[in-house]
């Protein structure tokens, strides 16, 4: 069994695997202040919940896009499982040809998600990552991650709004039942939800057309179930893209 974590700008996916199969996920917010007791004790907890003892973990596995985070939790996670943490990043075995201009750029969660989706759903391929910033990365014909394109996240658009406004509420993401509103609360829905959707699937037919080529598309984040459903895009949904890359990466590199 292997541990594996993915550390966001807001949230900290964490997971256990048996070879290919995610044995559970589940996600704890990013606090880059926490003390490496404090990650130890909450690693601690979330294990005990699924019965899984430190000593039944042969491995582990780290990605994360928060520096400030990395080395506190890699250190909490040496604690707790006398395991030293594989870290993504220069070094790492991958098996996924980068073909962009700096591959050194390329963030750890865009890496891990595209060698799961290149294993599970094959190529050409347009991904989408539904987090604190919204990300469609693309895998072509040949197998290459050619690129892609980072957006203002949900949480992100729906604060700039409601900040920048005097009069508008807090509100939660969810779809109103039409898309012309006709109170605040459901206009807001409206321009969020519907809007974001309508972006998603803009992008996917700009991209196909660069490409010249139709493409599969998946969507993964802890936001794309709230905004998928209503692109017109078929988009399959995948919660553990992120683990189940994890769990490929840390598979390669052990066997080599």
């Amino acid at each position: 069994m292997i541990l594996a974590i993915d550390v966001g700008n807001t949230n900290i996916v964490i997971g256990c695997l048996e070879k290919e199969r995610v044995l559970f996920s589940e996600r704890v917010s990013t606090k880059p202040t926490n003390t490496v007791l404090e990650y130890l004790v909450s690693l601690k907890t979330l294990l005990e919940l699924y019965e899984v003892k430190p000593e039944m973990i042969d491995g582990v596995i780290l990605s994360s896009v928060v520096p400030p985070v990395t080395q506190t939790l890699s250190r909490a996670l040496s604690n707790l499982t006398g395991k030293t943490p594989l870290l993504i990043g220069p070094g790492i075995k991958t098996g996924l040809n980068i073909v962009i201009d700096n591959p050194a750029q390329l963030g750890a969660d865009l890496i891990v998600n595209a060698v799961a989706v290149v294993k599970y759903y094959g190529y050409p391929l347009i991904m989408i990552d539904m987090g604190t910033a919204t990300t469609i990365s693309v895998v072509d014909e040949k197998r290459n991650y050619v690129g892609g394109v980072i957006m203002p996240g949900v949480n992100i658009s729906l604060n700039a709004l409601v900040s920048g406004t005097a009069q508008l509420p807090k509100i939660g993401i969810e779809a109103p039942k039409k898309v012309i509103g006709t109170n605040t609360t459901d206009c807001m829905k409206s321009g969020i939800v519907f809007s974001q959707a309508a972006a998603l699937d803009g992008m996917i037919d700009r991209m196909e057309d660069e490409l010249g080529y139709p493409c599969a598309v998946v969507a993964t984040g802890g936001l794309s179930g709230g905004i998928v459903p209503y692109c017109r895009h078929k988009i399959a949904l995948d919660d553990d893209l992120t683990l189940k890359g994890l769990g490929l990466i840390y598979y390669k590199n052990a066997e080599e």
